[in-house]
């Protein structure tokens, strides 16, 4: 797990289902191929209406589809609103968005399943906010994570927002997943 995650912020709002994540479509790639696998990190969001992604700002793309060759989006952390991963179980969304490039994930709250299978698969760092903060933060603005500090800082407006600890998930998704985790500590 990084220390800090910096970069561009990507603003999503509510309720945002994992076939807006990674529409069904694209589940036809398999991930246990390195060439297939960065092609779920291409059409990552690509199921969320333009207008609606990016509040307040709005009209902004996750990843320009009119350049085929580009599999990451400019954007490393995501900020949503509440229920973010709901919908159907799928797996491949945590890993779509860890294959765009984004490196962690505050929401308001979460879909337990998209949760569990961002951590488990060491994909992401899934932070919940301590406030809503979707209106606080426009799609482009300048950003760090301080995982040690629990702690997300707009660098463009230079405030500074709290985050819930990620508690004994911490150490899983610093292991690299579940998995690696389970080694690490004998159980496997």
């Amino acid at each position: 797990m990084e220390e800090v995650v910096k970069g561009k912020v990507y603003v999503l709002g509510d309720n945002i289902d994992t076939d807006q994540i990674i529409p069904a479509q694209y589940l036809v790639y398999n991930p246990a191929v390195a060439e297939e696998r960065k092609l779920f990190g291409r059409y990552a969001l690509s199921g969320v209406p333009v207008a609606k992604a990016g509040l307040p700002g709005g009209g902004v793309s996750f990843i320009d589809q009119v350049d085929e060759s580009r599999v990451q989006s400019e954007f490393t952390v995501i900020v949503a609103g509440k229920n973010l991963g709901c919908g159907s179980s799928r797996e491949h969304a945590p890993l779509a968005l860890q294959e765009a490039g984004v490196g962690a994930v505050i929401a308001e709250s979460y879909a337990r399943i998209f949760y569990r299978n961002s951590v488990n698969g060491g994909y992401l760092i899934p932070f919940e906010s301590t406030e809503r903060l979707i209106e606080q933060f426009s799609t482009g603005d300048e950003v760090e994570v301080r995982c040690s500090e629990n702690c997300l800082i707009n660098l463009s407006s230079d405030k500074r927002y709290g985050l819930k600890s990620l508690g004994e998930a911490a150490s899983i998704i610093e292991a690299g997943g579940l998995f690696e985790y389970a080694k690490r500590c004998g159980m496997l």
